[in-house]
């Protein structure tokens, strides 16, 4: 019989594994990797013309969507102090290798209409024949067309290949709704310590997505309208790296997976937040050496990708990105998670972010 502590230990791993066993694959033609603008971006296409985003389309039709929420929630795992050797770590003094250019900021900007942001919601996508979700959020970027979320909610490190048929809804319904559009993803911008080495130090990406659009009946078939692009419809969140740890930070995400005792107290259709300062930690079994948290938090699987912004003003809906949900903690190996963690944003993520605001899309996908 396994011990409380070890059986603990154990439905963690798994967790972890189960998001990449299962075979990739679907209508898309399988992604490629693009040259590096530098020696740390990893770039991948997803869906390239207008034609790869009408078949991504055709797998989300509205009848799929109301299926939502009996789709998985992503996550990689979680941790406890027992199970993975984690400690914080309260040293200011910890600095990635290679963070050296100077970091970017990039503001906020509204949507081009409205005086409110609505930037965040749920990314969807397939392993093999299984649909997945995560949550993300919309970020400014000059193409006005970016979505920040866990690296692990749109490649698999494991097996080396990206999702599949992979799209953003922000501020999706409780029964399929797509208020402000479907967005099909382009390409995913990571840093090459994810796909290379399943690295959670570098546990967020970056990616383009084309022009969004709602289906809509006409003559008794659906059929697709373009709404725009992202940030003229949502919004777009800044973004601020190199800021080490102490900041305030509010969290967002869709929970909707079990806590460790089994019990589940969210169904991943309301948008949750959390909010506290940030401390360094670490988790050697993962291979994080630079990780931010805040305590206390009791999110869950499904809140993977979401966005950790300073500076967050809620009437107008916009921070600055300074993070993502990568990880849920059992701190004190109990009956609840107790925290969450974000890889630390550097100067590299800036770079990695460059990469995705820079990618051009088609004019028209429908």
């Amino acid at each position: 019989m396994i011990p409380p502590v070890r059986r603990l230990a154990a439905v963690a791993l798994s967790a972890l594994l189960a998001l990449g066993v299962t075979s990739l694959g679907g209508p898309v033609a399988a992604a490629s990797a693009s040259a590096r603008t530098s020696s740390w971006v990893y770039s991948v296409t997803l869906a390239k013309t207008a034609a790869d985003v009408q078949k991504v389309a055709e797998t989300w039709k509205p009848d799929r969507l109301k299926k939502a929420d009996s789709y998985s929630p992503a996550t990689p795992g979680s941790q406890s102090s027992t199970s993975a050797g984690a400690t914080t770590v309260p040293s200011p003094e910890l600095t990635p290798a290679k963070a050296t250019k100077i970091p970017l900021s990039v503001s906020p900007e509204l949507p081009s209409k409205g005086s409110a942001a609505r930037t965040m919601g749920k990314v969807f996508f397939r392993f093999g024949d299984k649909e997945y979700w995560c949550s993300a959020s919309s970020i400014a970027a000059k193409n006005r067309s970016v979505v920040a979320t866990a690296a692990h909610c749109a490649y698999d490190a494991r097996q080396a290949k990206p999702a599949d048929s992979w799209i953003f809804v922000p501020n999706p319904g409780p029964n399929g709704e797509t208020p402000d559009g479907i967005y099909v993803g382009a390409a995913i911008s990571m840093h090459e310590h994810w796909p290379g080495r399943g690295d959670y130090d570098y546990d967020y990406a970056f990616v383009t997505v084309h022009r969004g659009f709602i289906w809509v009946s006409k003559g008794g078939k659906l059929v697709m309208q373009d709404v725009g692009r992202l940030q003229d419809i949502v919004g777009g969140q800044g973004l601020a790296v190199a800021k080490g740890v102490g900041s305030h930070v509010t969290t967002f995400g869709y929970p909707a997976g079990p806590q460790p005792d089994g019990t589940r107290p969210f169904d991943g259709r309301k948008l949750l937040s959390c909010a506290g300062s940030t401390r360094w930690t670490v988790a050697p079994s993962l291979d994080l050496q630079y990780g931010v948290q805040i305590q206390p938090c009791n999110f869950t699987a499904g809140a993977s990708g979401g966005p950790w912004l300073i500076d967050y003003q809620a009437g107008q809906g916009l921070g600055s990105l300074n993070g993502i949900n990568s990880l849920t903690w059992n701190r004190d190996a109990k009956d609840g998670y107790d925290a969450v963690s974000s890889p630390n944003f550097t100067a590299a993520t800036g770079e990695v972010y460059r990469h995705a605001a820079a990618v051009t899309t088609p004019a028209n996908v429908t």
